[in-house]
């Protein structure tokens, strides 16, 4: 056997606590380590009667083989006799296994060389496991993270506890500054497993983070009374959410905004200052898209196609509505079309008119082209009969 004392069990134990990986797994590498040491000193790595016992007791550890009780030993690497079987153990019996230890002299030296490589392999195989199964745990939810740095294709380097993750460009909300040291919430986009430490994909402009805050502030979200419907954002600009109240005495709206704004203006606050439209949810098309283009004042909604495919809808505004209603940059009737689902066309009061008139002087244009094409149709109709009735009449008379 192999004295080590007390110092690796308390190695193991300080490991325990500070990464959270259990003894065990040091002991069983320790013990993979000796055996792998054992084999390559015997130059046989196909043994499969090989063993690490650990006497925690004693602070020893020693390598064993089992081996078969026999009459008459055949291979004696996996058999021993019973006569010598006794020395080790008086009751011992034929067809019986016992353990024979055949640690090496001068063992030490081998065996600390092979433990070194393994136990820092298996306690990163465990660290990285530990850390894939918090994650993937963690995955689609909010968490607190610190600013580290960006780096040089630049990214956001997050640390969030036990590694640090990874900001993309994309999903950072453009024009922030992040600065090192600052305390942020972000959203776990993804985990890949990697060779090393998992890497963890993070967010701050993905929609989903918006439903997660109103959660977390909205209690009858979270108790499934009032339910998000949809959410449509352009981080760091606007966002809109649709809602919907499953119990006809509370107001979807009303519950999300909170007492005097104090839970919208919570979350507005997280997000940076984002403006917030929340909008009632309708199973009427036209009652769901008006609510969508608030804050714009909306005349009249006209469906021009209501398929699984294709969703089409007409809006008039009026005329001091119409910008206000598109929205900069497109921006207002971009996130309703999102919040939807439906394409939306918006043409102000004085727009429309004008495409009505455009319309009927279209029609009635198409009528006097009609009326005028008429007369000459029908003498072609005529001219066509003539032609008809002469070629009857010549080969009447051609059978005569």
């Amino acid at each position: 056997m192999i004295k080590i004392g007390t110092a690796l069990f308390e190695a193991a134990e300080q490991l325990e606590r500070e990464k959270g990986i259990s003894k065990d797994v040091l002991v069983s590498s320790l013990c993979d380590a000796l055996v792998a040491g054992y084999k390559k000193h015997i130059k046989d790595k196909d043994a499969e009667n090989v063993e690490a016992i650990l006497d925690e007791t004693a602070g020893e550890i020693g390598v064993f083989r089992t081996k078969l009780v026999v009459e008459n030993v055949e291979n004696p690497d996996t058999q021993i006799s019973l006569e010598d079987a006794k020395e080790i153990d008086d009751e011992v019996e034929i067809d019986d296994e016992v353990k024979i230890e055949v640690t090496p002299e001068n063992f030490g030296r081998i065996a600390a060389q092979s433990a070194k490589q393994v136990i820092t392999q298996r306690i990163r195989e465990a660290e990285r496991k530990m850390v894939l199964d918090e994650f993937l745990s963690k995955k689609g939810t909010l968490i607190t993270g610190i600013v580290q740095r960006k780096d040089e294709r630049n990214n956001v380097i997050v640390n969030i506890g036990k590694t640090d993750a990874v900001m993309p460009t994309r999903e950072q909300i453009p024009g922030e500054y992040y600065k090192p040291g600052n305390r942020i919430r972000v959203f776990v986009l993804n985990v890949k497993e990697t060779t090393r430490l998992p890497q963890v994909i993070v967010s701050q402009a993905h929609s989903e983070i918006v439903r997660e805050l109103f959660e977390l502030e909205v209690p009858e979200i979270e108790d499934g009374i009032v339910e998000i419907k949809s959410i449509a954002r352009e981080a760091g600009f606007r966002t809109k959410l649709a809602v919907w109240s499953n119990d006809p005495s509370v107001d979807s709206v009303g519950a999300c905004i909170g007492p005097r704004g104090s839970r919208i203006q919570t979350i507005v606050g997280e997000l940076k200052n984002e403006k917030i439209d929340i909008v009632r949810y309708s199973l009427d098309p036209v009652e769901y898209i008006v609510n969508a283009l608030s804050p714009a004042r909306i005349i009249s909604v006209d469906i021009l196609a209501d398929e699984e495919t294709r969703k089409e809808a007409f809006v008039i505004v009026p005329d001091d509505q119409l910008s206000l209603a598109i929205g900069r940059e497109g921006q207002n009737v971009r996130l309703a079309h999102r919040l939807t689902g439906w394409k939306i066309d918006i043409k102000s009061e004085s727009q429309a008119a004008q495409m009505e008139k455009q319309a009927q002087k279209d029609t009635a244009k198409d009528a006097e082209e009609n009326i005028e094409e008429a007369p000459a149709v029908e003498e072609a109709i005529e001219e066509t009969a003539i032609e008809a009735v002469e070629e009857t009449k010549e080969a009447e008379t051609t059978e005569e």
